[in-house]
């Protein structure tokens, strides 16, 4: 286990283009692409946008397109997908896509592929008929994605162009043990979703790294651990704005989608505060 110093760590941000409450998706790109450029900055190694449907809170839906976005606001940053839910989508049609992306943002792009729906069992049907099918078919269909990207498949009949020969990275990211042992078998790297499956944490990391085999895309384990953080000048203030995620992960359970409220201010009985990101001093 890396027991390496916090300041020593790589860092990168996991952005879900919250929807704040009286404010539109356009609102949530600007600051996203506003965010990305201030981590871009200080620092960060990577932006990731998650793909989520039906939900009012969240506007990364069209994941591949305001990961576009965001690229194309930063310079050095690498951006990419925390997840694409491969389920909802062909391979050949993530092949194009990031093919895409890689082609207009060379070096910048990564693609982390998830099994789930990234929605409700209903929207999932909608996304793609045969959703379970699909989720059984992951390990097949993450390969299928692989042999669009290499530049072996360029004698096939049916190719990713662009998107062949490109080096895209691959990550698969996981809730459970299954997407570490997997990754671990195609030799990939791996990206635990601890922000809301903590208890999990260190037995799939241990896992992926005792299964690890070496492949083309990587030579030995790599990981990295998603985290909640809520950071503020006191204490005091980051119990406050951490409010707002209590009453959205609240939501998720209830199976409410309303956009993302203001922090409660019964802390200090002072009534609604202003919604500008907290980093734009």
């Amino acid at each position: 286990m890396n027991t390496s110093p916090l300041a020593t760590l790589t860092l990168s941000v996991l952005d879900l283009a919250a929807i704040l409450a009286g404010y539109t998706p356009a609102d949530t790109f600007r600051n996203s692409v506003d965010l990305a450029r201030h981590a871009e900055r200080w620092g960060y190694r990577r932006y990731w946008l998650a793909e989520h449907h039906n939900m009012a809170s969240i506007a990364s839906s069209a994941t591949a397109i305001l990961i576009g976005h965001v690229a194309g606001g930063t310079a050095s940053i690498r951006v990419g997908s925390g997840g694409i839910m491969l389920p909802n989508h062909a391979p050949l049609v993530i092949a194009e896509q990031f093919g895409t992306l890689a082609s207009l943002y060379p070096g910048r792009i990564d693609l982390g592929l998830g099994r789930a729906p990234g929605t409700d069992q209903l929207t999932a049907q909608a996304l793609r008929r045969d959703q379970h099918t699909a989720a059984n078919d992951f390990p097949r269909n993450v390969q299928e994605l692989q042999t669009y990207l290499s530049a072996e498949n360029r004698g096939s009949r049916v190719r990713a162009v662009p998107g062949e020969g490109l080096d895209i990275p691959i990550w698969l990211l996981g809730s459970s043990t299954y997407s570490a042992q997997l990754a671990a078998l195609l030799g990939l790297p791996f990206a635990f979703a601890s922000h809301f499956a903590p208890t999990y944490l260190h037995e799939a990391l241990g896992l992926y790294r005792r299964n690890f085999r070496p492949s083309g895309q990587l030579a030995e384990p790599y990981a990295m651990a998603c985290v909640n953080v809520i950071a503020a000048d006191t204490d005091e203030e980051a119990e406050r704005l951490a409010t707002s995620f209590y009453v959205f992960a609240l939501g998720i359970i209830r199976g409410t989608t309303l956009p993302l409220q203001p922090h409660w201010t019964a802390w200090k009985g002072t009534g609604p505060t202003t919604r500008k990101p907290p980093y734009a001093r």
